[in-house]
């Protein structure tokens, strides 16, 4: 008899965004002529700059020629790619990265979803809260996350409360956990981490023999010199980090779907009996080639074209676009008198409901009262409760219509 993994039924009935679509879908067929204008799922707007476009049309072009016809391809990525992240991504930054630690991927999600695997399932781990929901869910699938209590917090994950009271930074934990979850810029909630706060990480990282999982994914987005692009700028992070990119956000690639992770040669992990510390790189690398194909021989293309001097003009273009959508949207619901953050060196603006509002109530009264949709707080976890999540990936016309319609409801 085949028996269900039960750690599944541990979690919620449904993703966030599932149960966010079904509530839009109840609005659409109950108000069949309203428009809504959805600053929920952040997902890009923008056509694929024309540097991107061409190198895939060129790529096609390949495909149907038998002399430059490619198949499957290496499961790391090829190395034509790898050796332009190393390049472009990293050595500009003084950052020494081999292209044998880059391994390409179908975005970030998979990977960071994925990377659990490499260490034992009884691992402690600590993650900021809120947090993207992939970090807890795929741990919560290999019974790492333990039981969930009554306020949504699982036994064996620390929670690092990211909230108005400290000012979004994590509390460093007084404990030793194993494993640790950061993303900056931070998604939901949009702030970032100074190079002196991420250091302390790297130090408590090395002190307590830990690893950091560094979802950068939207470190296109930062404004500010002073914000680190990637943990390797700090020094030792290489012996205690893994880094997740991705292209989805930067360029636009979320139906292309391409990325990558750093995983450096200097970081080890050890045997439960402590005799012996092996080396995760070609531990990961045996998993990519155990279980991905890698990435087509198209999207690796296109995102070799950003990298070109075109297409860096063209994604610092479209960067400055949806930037320019955070800004107006943040002087907007600032003077409707709401208290916002994020939305300076990053694509997401984390907003407090008013009233001491629920994350779900406020979702409900802006869908039916301004016909403009959100993501609840409280879908990224506990410290998320009394704020929603607004996206500026939307087109210019649709961002300031919303302010629009969200000052007038108000007024009513």
């Amino acid at each position: 008899m085949a028996l269900i993994n039960e750690h599944y039924l541990k979690l919620q009935r449904s993703y966030l965004f599932a149960d966010i679509a079904k509530k839009v879908n109840i609005f659409k067929v109950s108000h069949p002529k309203e428009r809504l204008i959805s600053l929920g799922i952040g997902d890009v707007t923008l056509p694929l700059c024309p540097a991107v476009i061409d190198a895939m049309h060129k790529a096609v072009d390949d495909m149907a020629v038998k002399e430059h016809f490619h198949g499957y391809g290496p499961e790391q990525g090829y190395l034509w790619l790898r050796e332009a992240i190393v390049k472009n991504d990293f050595l500009t930054r003084g950052i020494h990265i081999d292209p044998s630690e880059v391994f390409v991927n179908d975005g970030a999600k998979g990977d960071t979803g994925n990377i659990g695997e490499l260490v034992r399932w009884d691992n402690s781990m600590a993650v900021t809260d809120p947090i993207y929901p992939v970090y807890i869910d795929s741990n919560v699938m290999n019974g790492r996350a333990g039981t969930v209590n009554e306020h949504g917090e699982w036994s064996n994950v620390t929670y690092m409360p990211c909230n108005e009271q400290n000012a979004f930074v994590p509390r460093i934990p007084d404990h030793r956990v194993d494993m640790i979850y950061l993303c900056y810029p931070n998604n939901p909630t949009g702030t970032v981490i100074t190079k002196s706060e991420l250091r302390k990480w790297v130090n408590y990282a090395i002190r307590n023999d830990a690893v950091i999982f560094y979802d950068a994914a939207y470190e296109a987005y930062i404004q500010d010199d002073d914000i680190p692009h990637s943990i390797y700028e700090i020094k030792g992070a290489r012996k205690v980090a893994i880094e997740f990119h991705s292209y989805s956000k930067t360029a636009g690639f979320t139906g292309i779907r391409c990325g990558y992770t750093i995983v450096p040669k200097e970081l080890t992990a050890s045997t439960l009996d402590g005799s012996r510390r092996l080396a995760l790189n070609p531990l990961w690398n045996r998993h990519q080639c155990t279980k991905f194909n890698g990435v087509s021989y198209v999207s690796q293309r296109a995102a070799e074209a950003i990298y070109t001097a075109e297409g860096k003009q063209q994604v610092r273009e479209q960067i400055a676009y949806y930037m320019g959508n955070a800004r107006l949207m943040q002087q907007a619901l600032t003077q409707l008198g709401f208290r916002v953050y994020g939305g300076v060196n990053a694509p997401y603006l984390w907003v407090k409901t008013p009233d001491g509002s629920t994350s779900w109530r406020f979702f409900e009264e802006m869908l039916y009262g301004a016909h403009v949709v959100c993501t609840p707080g409280v879908g990224f976890g506990p410290s998320g409760e009394g704020y929603v999540r607004l996206t500026s990936f939307g087109d210019r016309d649709d961002c300031l219509e919303a302010m629009e319609r969200i000052a007038h409801w108000l007024k009513k």
